[in-house]
């Protein structure tokens, strides 16, 4: 890759390494702050988000400079990790189990499909292919009983956590987009960071002006206060970040607009599985954020939407 130091300059990736960092110590500074002044509060699950936060931003970041194979193969652990979660939690039959073997196939299958740029296949390869085979697998171990809910949430899952996640890796190999300095490295930063930040500010005003709740039976943290401050705030950043898109100033408000409400869905579908499974986490992977897919379950349904603005009104 070029060098991140152009012409004095720090070239995009660089730039947005510069913001994430200055956000992060303003957290961790605000965290000691809080401490010190309220030592009687518990903020204990606070300090720990924010330590696990400054983890996943250097290993993004890290990722990013990696060539695309690597890169592609993180994005790859992240979907086989999401469906291991996700998997985990299901009340499987013996008779699944050559199934759940194709499922997790399918994860290096469909990486292989974007590294090699064959989009089309990459497309179709989990709605259509693994839509057909997986259940004709279950058909072949000759057992009836339980089989239309073991293909439907594990061709579910497929969808949700490989083929969904699975854009993220699409963004990234886009080359340069509409003209412009843009590309999908560049893109991905955008979509990442506005949908994390937008998670973080929903958050934020939801714990500290949330009165009104959205989803009680689904998700009782989420309230008015925090949907709509949250995705305002994540908007206005976003401006900060044209740089790494080729959208106009409005464009930038509208696709953020598109892609925090799209994040929202996705929690609060995600939300509805573990309430269903009776978990409050998918996992414990990450300290103060819970399993893996409880930090990207957002990104599920806002890849693929941004993916294919990008690519219809872009390229």
């Amino acid at each position: 890759m070029r060098s991140l130091l152009t012409q004095a300059h720090l070239a995009p990736i660089g730039q947005m390494g510069l913001i994430v960092l200055t956000v992060l110590v303003l957290a961790s500074g605000l965290v000691a702050l809080l401490r010190r002044w309220r030592p009687q509060q518990d903020v204990s699950e606070l300090v720990a988000r924010v330590r696990s936060w400054w983890g996943m931003a250097g290993l993004f970041f890290a990722v990013l400079l990696t060539s695309n194979p690597l890169a592609l193969l993180f994005f790859a652990f992240l979907s086989f990790w999401a469906l291991k979660e996700y998997i985990t939690l299901l009340h499987t039959r013996p008779a699944d189990h050559r199934s759940l073997v194709l499922a997790f196939c399918a994860v290096p299958l469909q990486y292989y499909w974007i590294g090699s740029d064959w989009y089309g296949m990459a497309i179709i390869f989990i709605p259509v292919y693994m839509f057909l085979v997986v259940p004709l697998q279950m058909v072949l171990a000759q057992d009836t009983h339980g089989f239309v809910a073991s293909a439907s949430q594990m061709q579910w899952g497929l969808m949700a956590f490989v083929f969904g996640l699975s854009h993220l890796g699409l963004l990234l190999t886009l080359p340069l987009v509409g003209g412009s300095a843009a590309h999908g490295r560049t893109l991905l930063l955008f979509l990442v960071f506005v949908v994390e930040i937008s998670d973080v500010w929903q958050y934020v005003w939801g714990k500290t002006l949330g009165r009104h709740k959205i989803l009680p039976l689904v998700s009782p943290n989420k309230t008015w206060e925090g949907f709509v401050g949250g995705i305002a705030s994540a908007m206005l950043c976003s401006l900060g970040l044209r740089f790494l898109t080729p959208f106009s100033l409005l464009e930038t408000l509208l696709v953020s607009l598109l892609i925090t409400v799209a994040g929202f869905a996705g929690g609060a579908v995600m939300s509805a599985v573990k309430r269903d499974f009776g978990v409050k986490d998918f996992g414990s992977l990450i300290p103060g954020h819970g399993g893996m897919l409880d930090r990207v379950d957002s990104l599920c349904y806002a890849a693929p939407i941004f993916l294919h603005y990008v690519r219809y009104f872009h390229t």
